[in-house]
């Protein structure tokens, strides 16, 4: 039991590490019982808004980063979750998308979404994802939670809702992968980095389509080691690459690319399946010097967040974007 405490400590550390004005109302419906209800946002900064509205009986809130003012056509959105005991503005600072949304060209709108409070028998939090593991006795519903910011922003931006996505650090990832499973006739594509998928999560996973997948992981991962951790309830990285490859029916065989540096330490294997349904691809980013971190390109040589977008922004519901 101590050995699970320490634990969890150390993942409420693992997510990383504005002013106001007058509220503008919306209102929107459930995503599962359609139940009417309100939000309201107010201005954080430029482009940028925090909208809160009450969902199972809790406050609820996201920051929703506007798309550049000259984008042209409908605008993707990327919800990019923090991790446990972590919050939406350092994810938003931390595994940072803005500059990637701050170009015209690239045209999403990018979400910043707040976990609720948690308290179980096992651990209690300042914030969490309900996607099973160590989280399980939750009771917060965040698959609804994420389909409602989903109905609101449909309401009141011009978006391609075939094109929405789902990335996070750490439990932000393993949510990922819980929205991939639950929510795949809205999501798009999904990136965890250093998150994986709870054992709930895998063994009741049931997509309605083939879902283009990227993890992104450090073999010095501590928190949410490579190779899993069954008392926490977290499966090997490997268990969740083959799940996805072979859910996609991808080719058996992947592709292996090796990018060695000065330091025989510093190696990134980048493992690609190919050849899977509706042209979709599953891949992983295995960086060997790398623990609990959102990698950038001065300290791992790659930049988690450019990678990321550089993938997903090629995928829509149907598969892959001619």
């Amino acid at each position: 039991m101590l050995r699970i405490i320490a634990l969890l400590v150390l993942l409420s550390s693992c997510g990383g590490g504005g002013g106001s004005s007058s509220p503008v109302n919306t209102e929107g419906t459930s995503g599962n019982n359609q139940n009417t209800i309100d939000e309201q946002c107010y201005q954080y900064e430029t482009r940028v808004f925090r909208c809160e509205f009450t969902h199972g009986n809790l406050l609820r809130y996201y920051y929703i980063h506007q798309p550049h003012p000259e984008a042209q056509g409908s605008s993707s959105v990327l919800f990019n979750l923090h991790g446990y005991g972590s919050n939406a503005l350092a994810q938003m600072q931390y595994g940072d998308f803005r500059d990637l949304a701050d170009n015209k060209e690239s045209n999403f709108i990018l979400i910043h979404p707040q976990g609720a409070p948690l308290n179980t028998a096992l651990t209690s939090s300042a914030s969490h994802w309900n996607s099973g593991g160590w989280t399980i006795g939750s009771t917060v519903d965040d698959v609804d939670f994420i389909d409602t910011i989903i109905n609101f922003i449909s309401q009141k931006y011009d978006i391609n809702a075939n094109r929405i996505y789902s990335t996070g650090m750490s439990n932000g990832g393993f949510m990922s992968y819980h929205l991939a499973c639950n929510l795949s006739s809205k999501i798009a594509a999904v990136a965890s980095v250093t998150g994986s998928m709870s054992v709930q999560t895998y063994d009741s996973c049931d997509p309605s389509r083939p879902i283009a997948v990227m993890q992104i992981h450090g073999l010095l991962d501590g928190v949410v080691p490579f190779e899993g951790k069954t008392e926490l309830g977290m499966k090997s990285i490997e268990d969740v690459i083959e799940y996805w490859s072979s859910f996609n029916s991808c080719t058996p065989e992947p592709i292996i690319d090796l990018s060695e540096y000065i330091d025989p330490n510093e190696i990134i294997e980048h493992i690609k399946y190919i050849n899977c349904l509706n042209n979709v691809q599953v891949e992983l980013y295995k960086i060997e010097s790398m623990g609990h971190v959102w990698p950038n390109e001065n300290q791992y040589r790659i930049s988690a967040s450019k990678t990321i977008w550089d993938f997903i922004n090629t995928y829509d519901l149907n598969g892959k974007i001619n």
